[in-house]
């Protein structure tokens, strides 16, 4: 529900005070008529389609000992009855039970995660130094629309894939781990299609593609997050290295039984520097320290499994 309380209202005689007069007030300001400008014609159009209950509240001045005195602290002997009598009408009205329903925007239920959208959309457009235009309000609240939808999307595939895939789940073949990244990815997208959202198919493209781009991103990490639970992928360095070490291990020792000693000496030194770069990836696995540097000894040592895998096949 949208409520409009206007203050201060000083009018009764032509619309009443409270939600009778507010509503006829109301009733007034949202007629569209063809002297006004299409931006303006277009919100009153909308507005009616984004929220289920439209309604106004006319309350009156507070009263001018309230307006004048700079030592007023909200006595209510100093203000005006008709205000208390209104403002007695007003919270009940606004805070009672039956009152208190969830918030939609679109026929769609507000969630704490689409609040912040709409928090940040409007933020945006209220940092200039001059009120937006209605054209921007709209904008606006579809960008925050869409964003939600995006942002509740994603959050289901991430759900279920930490159901399939998460810290607690064994290791998943990456056949299979692609396959449910798939299928729930296609729901997600039917999801996001499936809310209601305001700006028309064209607008919400663009949102649909970085719907899809970011659950790309967190199918890459679910991807490494998975291989570090393969016993295989996790022994892939430290073989590798023991594949050098052994490979230079034996060309030295033949290429030294032949006489070539330089070349002897050039196996020793890598087997020397593999074995150091064993040690020093063993003692970071160990420790948890130095962690960029074991990220460098892993991609060396892939690239040597990725290479003899080439070369084999």
């Amino acid at each position: 529900s949208l409520i409009f309380l206007v203050r201060d209202w000083s009018f009764p005689y032509e619309f009443s005070y409270g939600a009778d007069g507010g509503a006829k007030f109301l009733e007034k300001r949202l007629k569209v008529s063809g002297n006004q400008h299409e931006e303006l014609q277009n919100v009153r159009k909308h507005i009616h389609s984004c929220f289920t209950n439209i309604s106004c509240f006319l309350l009156p001045h507070p009263g001018l000992k309230v307006a004048t005195n700079p030592n007023f602290d909200g006595k209510l002997k100093e203000i005006d009855d008709e205000f208390i009598k209104n403002l007695k009408i007003l919270i009940p009205w606004l805070l009672s039970p039956e009152s208190l329903d969830i918030k939609e925007i679109n026929g769609n239920k507000i969630t704490c995660r689409g609040l912040v959208e709409y928090f940040k959309a409007y933020i945006k457009i209220y940092q200039g130094e001059e009120l937006p235009h209605p054209k921007s309000m709209l904008q606006a609240t579809a960008e925050a629309n869409n964003l939600a939808a995006v942002a509740t999307a994603k959050d289901t595939y991430n759900k279920k894939m930490e159901e399939i895939c998460g810290g607690d789940k064994p290791f998943l073949a990456p056949n299979d781990l692609q396959t449910k990244h798939l299928q729930l990815k296609e729901e997600s997208v039917k999801l996001f299609r499936g809310v209601k959202k305001m700006g028309g198919e064209e607008f919400s493209r663009r949102y649909l593609q970085q719907l899809e781009s970011e659950i790309d991103e967190l199918y890459i990490q679910y991807i490494k997050h998975n291989d570090s639970k393969n016993i295989f992928h996790a022994a892939r360095t430290p073989a590798t290295l023991f594949v050098v070490i052994f490979i230079t291990y034996v060309i030295a020792g033949v290429t030294g039984f032949i006489g070539l000693d330089i070349i002897a000496s050039l196996c020793n030194m890598i087997m020397g520097l593999t074995l150091i770069t064993l040690c020093t990836w063993a003692y970071i696995r160990y420790s948890g320290e130095y962690r960029e540097l074991g990220a460098v000894i892993d991609q060396v040592a892939a690239a040597l499994w990725d290479q003899g895998s080439t070369n084999e096949i």
